[in-house]
C-alpha cells in the first residue's frame, strides 16, 4: 500500500484550478493507496482563512471540508514546516502531491515519486514513481 501525502497548497487546487484531485488520483494510481496530510497542514489551512481574503480563503475552508469528506488520514506533527515534514518523512512507499516548486526540486534531488499538477488541468506522477 502506497502512502500519498497531500501537501497545503495541493488541497486548495479544487477551487483554484477547478480540478477533481481526487478522481484524478485514481486515474493515475493504478495501485493501492492510502491519502495522508500532516496536522500542520490543517493548520496553515486555517492561517489562510484567518489572514487571506477571496479566492484563497474559499480554497482553504474547501480544503478543510475535503479532508473530511475524503476521509484522509492526519499525520500528528509537531509545529514545523510541512515542507520539512515532508522531506524528513519519505520513504520508497510515499508519493507527496505538492505544487510547491523548491519542495518539487528537494524531493527530485532525493529520488523521490510525486504527483504534480500539469497544465493547471490534470495531475501527473512524476519522478521515482515513473
Amino acid at each position: 500500500m502506497q502512502k500519498i501525502i497531500i501537501d497545503t497548497n495541493f488541497l486548495m487546487i479544487p477551487i483554484q484550478f477547478r480540478v477533481d484531485i481526487f478522481s484524478e488520483i485514481d486515474r493515475i494510481c493504478d495501485f493501492n493507496y492510502k491519502l495522508f496530510i500532516f496536522e500542520q497542514s490543517i493548520n496553515e489551512l486555517k492561517n489562510i482563512i484567518e489572514k487571506q481574503t477571496g479566492k484563497n480563503k474559499k480554497a482553504a475552508q474547501f480544503a478543510l471540508k475535503l479532508i473530511k469528506l475524503k476521509n484522509i488520514g492526519i499525520i500528528k506533527s509537531e509545529k514545523e514546516n510541512v515542507d520539512a515534514l515532508i522531506l524528513n518523512n519519505i520513504s520508497k512507499d510515499t508519493i507527496v502531491a505538492t505544487q510547491d516548486a523548491l519542495l518539487k526540486k528537494k524531493m527530485i534531488e532525493k529520488g523521490a515519486s510525486l504527483i504534480i499538477l500539469r497544465q493547471k488541468k490534470y495531475l501527473q506522477l512524476a519522478g521515482k514513481a515513473l
